[in-house]
């Protein structure tokens, strides 16, 4: 059985806080199942680091096929952020979904992506197209 070094078995991050306006510099230890977070002015930063290092989440942003709209490309966002590691698959995932105009902005286009408890929303307002 391998034995990690303990360098190996410590991981390290520099990240700028995205949480709230301040922009903390935050700089995350991982040491086995121990996270150290130092520089983060308040709780938001020091959730947003563990976040990152355990879980990473994005905004998707993208856009899906219109049919019978004033434009061919309806643009959406994930309603909350989405695991980083399924994005792709989300973008596969969205590219096969056609909206029918007219659409809301704000309107849920495809709600629990992958399971994921994250739904999908319109970014504009498409009105169809007139005959």
């Amino acid at each position: 059985m391998l034995k990690l070094s303990e360098a190996q078995s410590k991981e390290s991050k520099q990240l700028i806080c995205t949480s709230c306006p301040m922009g903390c510099s935050l700089r995350v230890e991982k040491d086995g199942e121990k996270i150290v977070v130092t520089g983060a002015k308040c709780k938001r930063g020091s959730q947003y680091a563990q976040d990152e290092m355990l879980n990473p989440k994005r905004t998707v942003t993208t856009t899906v096929v219109v049919l019978n709209g004033e434009i061919r490309r309806l643009p959406v966002r994930t309603k909350k952020p989405f695991p980083l590691r399924r994005v792709s698959e989300l973008i596969q995932f969205l590219s096969t979904i056609e909206v029918e105009a007219p659409v809301q902005v704000g309107q849920v286009i495809a709600t629990n992506c992958l399971g994921e408890g994250v739904d999908i929303i319109a970014t504009r307002t498409i009105l169809r197209r007139s005959k």
